[in-house]
């Protein structure tokens, strides 16, 4: 359950970007630029874009950079000395956990895209920090673990995604009974992604570019994918069932091609309510470290009168079969959401490298819940054991069946 407690704004709070060089992470500081009394970068962490973390590093000098990847450490901290900045240079996955656990650090912005977001934010949990959870890897690899670090803790949990923040705005307050009085259903909003209209076949042609090309949001490479298989809006459902503690069969999903609602919650007199907004990252992300106040966020007023209308479809299961897998996954419990997350993790990478079909993303999917072993769920030795079993699999499948899935 969340369990969030209010920030106060006497001193700057110190903040970590896991992933800031990413949307979510440029997002964030752009938030930040509109605050600079209010907050502190104190760690700034990316993968291999080292010119845009150096330039980061340059306009906001925290104390701390991290490279996930350490080939280019030498040269990328010879830039930062002779640019004269005193920031200390980290590495690999032990730098990522330490700007996690910092004294200094209030918030970590948990960006990473996929698992290797998971031991981070899981340090940031131990470490008893506000989480601004933007990796929805992390829940749906380990959600039962995770939750229980965060509780054992007493660390706070804030939803990023917009659809996951949207449900948390709508929720009750009701403290002597947490977050669930009166909720019937939680209704989570899906753009659609750029094929929602496209035929069988058009879907077997469509390219990495085309899926890359979101029609309302500005996202990565990877995430624009699922967000085309509508795979992002699974991981999302079983995110939601921990964030909120609900049953998998309380959410539904509603094709919403405008974006403008972001999710919505329903309630057992018949009440709707939903969150509204341009979609732009950076209303979650400011009301997720500013709550329970409100501050600004740069994004422009909603303009209904532009909108015009608002327009509502049932997602279409047989073309989309991500959602159904997602469910399955989340019903046999255990790792097996592991599983669904390292195979797709897999097959959207061979995707985005012409090695595989769209339509064979889930196919791939499919295969490795059919044939990997489901363990408790509890343990992280046995989630990423499954992990890195399910990934070897998924890939010694796409490399055996190339030419035959489409």
């Amino acid at each position: 359950m969340l369990t969030p407690q209010a920030i106060t704004a006497t001193q700057r709070t110190g903040v970590t970007i896991l992933g800031a060089t990413g949307t979510i992470g440029v997002n964030t500081l752009d938030v930040i630029s509109r605050h600079p009394d209010r907050y502190e970068v104190i760690a700034l962490t990316a993968h291999q874009n080292t010119d845009l973390l150096f330039e980061q590093c340059q306009k906001w000098r925290p104390r701390y950079a991290v490279l996930s990847e350490p080939d280019n450490a030498s040269d990328f901290e010879k830039r930062l000395r002779d640019a004269g900045l005193k920031t200390e240079l980290l590495t690999g996955a032990d730098g990522l956990t330490t700007v996690c656990q910092l004294d200094e650090v209030d918030q970590v912005m948990a960006g990473i895209v996929g698992a290797a977001g998971l031991l981070p934010t899981l340090a940031a949990a131990k470490a008893g920090k506000r989480i601004l959870l933007a990796n929805k890897e992390a829940l749906v690899m380990s959600g039962q673990l995770f939750m229980q670090t965060v509780e054992k803790n007493q660390a706070e949990l804030l939803p990023i995604d917009s659809e996951h923040n949207a449900v948390f705005q709508c929720m009750p307050r009701n403290l002597d009974k947490g977050f669930q009085s009166g909720v019937e259903r939680i209704i989570l909003t899906a753009s659609g992604g750029p094929f929602r209209t496209f035929t069988p076949e058009q879907l077997s042609q469509v390219t990495p570019e085309q899926a890359c090309a979101h029609p309302n949001w500005v996202m990565g490479r990877k995430i624009s994918v699922d967000s085309a298989t509508l795979m992002n809006k699974g991981l999302e459902i079983i995110e939601a069932c921990w964030l909120f503690d609900i049953a998998c069969d309380k959410i539904d999903v509603v094709v919403h091609p405008q974006s403008i609602i972001h999710s919505m919650v329903a309630y057992a007199d018949g009440s709707v309510l939903a969150q509204m907004g341009n979609p732009d990252m950076r209303t979650p992300i400011a009301h997720a470290m500013a709550w329970p106040e409100r501050m600004t966020s740069g994004v422009e007023p909603l303009d209904f009168f532009a909108v015009g209308k608002l327009e509502f479809e049932k997602p279409d299961l047989q073309r989309f079969p991500a959602l159904r897998l997602a469910r399955e996954a989340y019903r046999q419990g255990g790792t097996a959401t592991a599983t669904l997350n390292a195979a797709n993790e897999i097959a959207v990478a061979a995707f985005l490298e012409s090695r595989l079909p769209f339509t064979a993303i889930t196919q791939v999917v499919a295969y490795c819940l059919e044939h990997t072993e489901v363990l408790e769920g509890d343990n992280l030795d046995d989630i990423l054991a499954v992990d890195e079993h399910t990934r070897t699999m998924a890939t010694a499948y796409i490399t055996e069946n190339k030419g035959r899935m489409n």
